[in-house]
């Protein structure tokens, strides 16, 4: 229909006249509102990107002689990258003479790999390139749970400390624990908070023996 016809028809329904095939001949247009479909446009973009991100690679850097510390860090880093859909490059950096014990870099990349079992598999084995040693991961589907160094068990664990409103993990009793003198002596005061002595003040008479 000519163009004039098609945007009246649109004005009386309340609403736009939208060219869907500029090229075609004649052009396709359709009736509909406009600010809807650009938003129905803008949200499958941003589901689209969220798919995407499946297919990110994200690095993780360690070195051989990493402190245990610095290792659970560098899980947790990787559990968040999991978690957010990427795969992860777990890097070993070899420095100077480290090269020469590679055999490190592989437990360590193994020790990686085991830890985050529960919510990755191994896309690829670890292999050495150059001076660094790699092997990538590659997010589960369904999670099996939470990996060994987790935010989320930190999290579980502060949560049930305060609980149990802080109370010491060990709490010993002396009471049975007497067997030795010397603490017996630390820790045993008389009534007037005065430490108690075994010693006794001699009569005049056990004094004047004592002298003869």
């Amino acid at each position: 229909m000519p163009t004039d016809e098609a945007q009246a028809r649109a004005r009386t329904a309340g609403l736009d006249l939208i060219e869907i095939s500029p090229t075609a001949q004649p052009p396709v247009c359709k009736i509909g509102d406009y600010g809807r479909m650009k938003y129905e446009l803008s949200k499958k973009e941003k589901d689209t990107r969220k798919k995407q991100r499946n297919f990110e690679l994200r690095e993780v850097k360690l070195r051989p002689k990493i402190e245990q510390h610095d290792y659970e860090t560098k899980a947790r880093m990787a559990e968040r990258l999991l978690q957010d859909g990427s795969k992860i490059k777990v890097t070993i950096m070899f420095r100077g003479r480290e090269i020469t014990y590679t055999a490190f870099g592989k437990r360590l990349l193994d020790r990686m790999a085991e830890d985050m079992t529960p919510l990755a598999i191994v896309e690829r084995e670890a292999r050495l390139e150059g001076r660094n040693m790699f092997m990538i991961l590659a997010p589960r589907v369904v999670p099996t749970g939470p990996p060994k160094f987790s935010s989320i068990r930190d999290a579980e664990k502060e949560k049930e400390h305060k609980a149990s409103g802080h109370a010491p993990e060990h709490i010993e009793d002396d009471s049975d624990d007497h067997d030795d003198p010397d603490d017996i002596d630390d820790i045993d005061d008389g009534e007037d908070g005065e430490p108690e002595t075994n010693e006794t003040e001699a009569s005049p008479e056990e004094q004047v023996s004592a002298q003869d």
